[in-house]
């Protein structure tokens, strides 16, 4: 007597993106990738030709995905600062000891902003357009939550704790510690040669660190003397 077929499983109500969609989605991937190159590169400057060539795709494919270069290069922008949350919020940090935890926030921008210099320069040149592209990001805002969160949370350890001060906000202290690694990687060829002395080398590099750690603890401590601004 033949036996009956087995029931066929339920279907899952979360279905798997099919061919078309992954190869969809492996081509906008593609040209973000490509986009974020040649935009570091040349600045606003990038052309469409340039960004699908490195892409190894087509001019009418970014139009398609993105609707125009202005459209990709909010795009871009979108994506740096995700990477940058992605690779921040990696971080293995023990709230309950803040200031080693600090330090390796500290560490992380340095180095981050050292090792990615893509994300310096277009930030540079959004910088040069005056915002005008983030502007019309409606996930701009987002961007900032993560990496001050992570700060905030480290801040208020401390203060229970009995170590921080409790008059120090985040935002300043985030804004503290991007200034010194920003700066330091934008303008390092001219710093170098304005102090005569090679900005980039291994040990120069450990000082500012170091530096920057010290200036951040300070500044969060009790015992400090001075106020921040209101």
């Amino acid at each position: 007597m033949p036996t009956r077929p087995s029931a066929r499983p339920a279907a899952s109500s979360e279905r798997k993106p099919g061919v078309r969609a992954l190869a969809a989605q492996a081509t906008r991937e593609s040209l973000l990738r490509a986009a974020i190159k040649v935009f570091a590169k040349h600045g606003l400057g990038a052309t469409v030709d340039k960004i699908s060539k490195a892409a190894k795709s087509y001019d009418r494919m970014i139009y398609y995905y993105f609707g125009s270069k202005e459209g990709l290069f909010v795009a871009a922008l979108e994506e740096i600062y995700r990477r940058f949350n992605e690779a921040e919020l990696a971080l293995s940090l023990d709230v309950e000891r803040p200031i080693e935890s600090l330090e390796a926030v500290v560490h992380f921008a340095l180095n981050y902003y050292r090792r990615n210099p893509e994300f310096v320069t277009i930030l540079n040149s959004e910088n040069l357009a005056r915002g005008r592209h983030i502007k019309k990001s409606p996930r701009a805002r987002e961007y900032s939550l993560p990496a001050i969160g992570v700060i905030d949370g480290l801040l208020r350890r401390g203060v229970e704790s009995g170590i921080f001060r409790a008059d120090v906000s985040a935002r300043d202290i985030y804004l503290l510690i991007a200034a010194a690694g920003y700066f330091y990687q934008s303008n390092r060829y001219t710093l170098s040669a304005f102090l005569g002395e090679d900005l980039e080398a291994p040990q120069a590099l450990a000082h500012w660190e170091a530096f920057v750690k010290d200036s951040v603890i300070r500044t969060v401590s009790i015992g400090i003397s001075g106020k921040t601004a209101s």
